[in-house]
């Protein structure tokens, strides 16, 4: 088996032949071997909480060039970092009687206090006597300013009353009598609230102290944790090939985040590259790997393998595999010159193409070709506006505008949800049936351009669809969007919540093909100019 020339793009890539080897020794060592008292979710134990893992494996040459592997989890193992087999992290902040343990125990002690605080029956019977009374005493008020409108009302009756009486030392009484009842009204008024302002004072000084020494405690929490996070961060340097020293502080400061996000530094190809540097091997080629039952929120499938985190990873690995000769960047490299963008229609105001697979829709960072930059080569004096998108993997009917109004008009009638769409996939398992998936998206920060399921912060999305085809373990299914959400049909195809069967082809949520195979065969809407519906339907070719 010949060793790879060059090392593993960590953000795209098919597993060496090495390292699928390195994995499922692994893999087999975590179902027959391992006793690491952890629960994956892979049996029937339900004391302890699910938690799947990042499995990581690292073929590395010594100096005499014999050949091995290392192994990592990404993060801690049932609470702990010391297992044998895998590398250490880089660093162990779990050792007896560090600095992290004993400033932990400060902020468990704070903690503590505050439970204590929050939950302390004298404190919250206060606050709700303070609620209850700070309603009554705005109800009582609010029941005597109106009594005091009444007497005032039926004062001025009586003034007018007493405009008629003859008797003018009568008349000059009364009008003294009202005046006295007045000035009355408004003094009771005065007692009245100053009664309720001492009342509540009372008990809202006892809930500020209280109050206080909370807001107190929480801002001590905050700043002991920020410390403490700011001195781990200092104390994970990683290497590189040169022996070259960054802390993740140094590493972070330039990106989009200017600090570590939390738990950066913990996953498994940094560990791995760590002690490969540090022990002076020679990486050669990496893969990581799930273990577990699928979590709720990203795409995770047991045994399958997946690209390192962009968010928390790409900064750290920029510094460690500099100067290592690295596969190219396959999001950097332009489109096979025989892919061929075919118009379908065209008019004065618009035209729609059939978008192959592998082309972009719009220029990305470093490659110019797409759907965009080659209609504007053969469109003289117009710019070509983009209603909408594909991603690049995805075939099919794309609208493209020739005017700002044209483009207007047609992008608000995919934001109203009037245009239809139909689309084709490939899906890698076999289903039947057909229904509706209303599963909420949110993209993952750390790992752009993914796609979470989220039911709190998540955006509404929801698809229709129906199998219509059985092609041996596959099944060819139609989808028809009700929403356009980032990634909306391939997360809805993988999640375990949809229909838990990633579309073949599908490199970011299932497992890369010749293509992705999903395809925009059916778009309908109006035309800006004419108000005539317009329909377009183009065959997948899978």
């Amino acid at each position: 088996m010949t060793l790879p020339e060059r090392f593993t793009f960590p953000f795209y890539y098919e597993p060496h032949p090495l390292t699928k080897i390195a994995a499922t020794e692994l893999q087999n060592y975590l179902e027959t071997e391992a006793n690491l008292e952890h629960n994956f979710g892979l049996s029937d134990d339900t004391t302890t909480m699910v938690i799947g893992k990042m499995f990581g494996v690292l073929v590395v040459a010594d100096t005499e060039g014999k050949i091995g592997y290392l192994s990592a989890f990404s993060g801690k193992l049932a609470g702990t970092n010391d297992h044998p087999k895998f590398v250490p992290p880089v660093f162990d902040m779990l050792t007896e009687n560090s600095f992290f343990l004993q400033e932990q125990e400060v902020i468990d002690a704070i903690n503590r206090q505050l439970e204590e605080l929050l939950s302390d029956e004298n404190y919250i019977q206060q606050k709700q006597t303070l609620e209850q009374l700070s309603t009554q005493s705005t109800q009582e008020i609010a029941a005597f300013k109106q009594q005091i409108k009444v007497n005032k009302e039926m004062r001025g009756q009586r003034r007018e009353e007493n405009k008629n009486n003859p008797d003018a030392k009568d008349a000059a009484i009364v009008e003294a009598e009202l005046a006295k009842a007045s000035h009355y009204d408004r003094h009771m008024l005065r007692v009245l609230k100053a009664d309720w302002k001492e009342r509540l004072e009372n008990i809202q000084a006892n809930v500020t102290a209280i109050e206080s020494r909370i807001e107190a405690l929480k801002n001590e929490r905050k700043e002991r944790s920020a410390a403490l996070q700011d001195q781990l961060f200092e104390q994970y340097v990683f290497l590189n090939k040169a022996g070259e020293h960054k802390s993740l502080l140094d590493i972070f400061k330039p990106t989009a985040f200017g600090i570590p996000p939390s738990g950066a530094g913990e996953c498994a190809t940094p560990k791995l590259l760590q002690y490969a540097f540090a022990n002076g091997y020679k990486p050669l080629a990496m893969a990581e790997f799930w273990w577990g039952a699928s979590p709720k929120s990203e795409i995770r499938k047991h045994k399958q393998f997946y690209p390192a985190c962009t968010g928390k990873c790409k900064p750290i690995l920029a510094h460690m595999l500099e100067g290592i000769p690295i596969d190219d960047n396959p999001f950097l490299q332009p489109a096979k010159e025989s892919i061929r963008l075919e118009i379908i229609h065209e008019d004065e105001y618009l035209l729609v193409v059939n978008k192959p697979s592998g082309l972009r829709s719009v220029p990305g960072i470093g490659i110019d070709d797409s759907v965009y930059s080659r209609l504007k080569s053969v469109m003289e004096n117009i710019e070509p506006l983009i209603v909408h998108r594909l991603d690049m993997g995805t075939s099919g009917l794309l609208v493209v505008a020739k005017a700002p109004d044209v483009h207007k008009h047609l992008q608000r009638q995919f934001l109203e949800r009037k245009v239809s769409k139909r689309y084709t996939a490939l899906l890698s398992k076999a289903i039947d049936g057909e229904g509706e998936i209303d599963l909420p998206l949110t993209l993952d920060p750390f790992n752009r351009p993914m796609q979470l399921v989220c039911f709190d912060t998540g955006k509404n999305s929801v698809t229709k669809w129906k199998a219509c085809e059985r092609i041996g373990d596959t099944t060819k299914v139609h989808f028809w969007p009700l929403t356009g959400r980032t990634h909306q049909l391939r997360v809805h195809s993988a999640h375990e919540l949809g229909l838990n069967a990633p579309i073949v082809g599908d490199d970011l949520y299932g497992t890369a093909d010749k293509r992705l195979y999903l395809h925009a065969a059916y778009l309908e809407f109006m035309h800006p100019k004419t108000k005539q519906r317009m329909s377009f339907e183009i065959e997948e070719d899978f």
